[in-house]
């Protein structure tokens, strides 16, 4: 039975951190579902149209072994909103991984989820994250962070290296020319 992440997507979201990751997760074996917090189609913040796979209403969140969640101007929602907050804590508590690229790190420090672990994040957010590091991705425990949209690749690989292993990701790596 393979892995499940739950992608939470709101309009907003950065494209290039959605889709890449999503896509090398998939061809890592992963079933990734993206969610619509809001329901219906998600705009990204290069007007890109998404038709997400459920709504987030009709997701059973712990049937999932991941929760990623994609940078963009769309984190200012997630984090107004307190779901993805919540759901961060739920999935860290449960000893699941949380995933998060850009300025998605902000939601695990609304969680309480960053003090005592290395993370990275995306220089617009820096100063509202104190000890953020500027590497490419860093995982620490159950925490796995990375700074933005050219940073994809390497973090989507890390994603499939955490729920598929080492060789899934060398496969798509080496698919992908990485």
């Amino acid at each position: 039975m393979s892995k499940r992440v739950l992608c939470l997507l709101v309009d907003g979201f950065e494209e290039t951190e959605t889709v890449t990751p999503v896509n090398l997760m998939r061809r890592g074996g992963l079933e990734v579902v993206m969610a619509s917090l809001h329901g219906g189609v998600v705009e990204g913040r290069g007007g890109m149209r998404l038709e997400p796979d459920e709504d987030f209403e009709d997701v059973e969140a712990q049937s999932f072994d991941l929760l990623f969640l994609p940078g963009g101007p769309g984190v200012m929602e997630l984090l107004a909103d307190g779901r993805a907050t919540s759901l961060a804590q739920e999935f860290h508590e449960a000893g699941k991984p949380v995933a998060a690229i850009c300025a998605a790190p902000l939601v695990l420090q609304a969680a309480g989820l960053l003090e005592n672990h290395r993370f990275t994040a995306h220089f617009s957010v820096h100063g509202e994250l104190p000890g953020v590091l500027d590497e490419r991705v860093v995982e620490d425990g159950l925490i796995l962070t990375s700074r933005g949209a050219g940073t994809a690749v390497d973090f989507g690989l890390a994603l499939v290296r955490r729920l598929a292993g080492e060789a899934a990701a060398r496969d798509v790596a080496a698919a992908i020319m990485a």
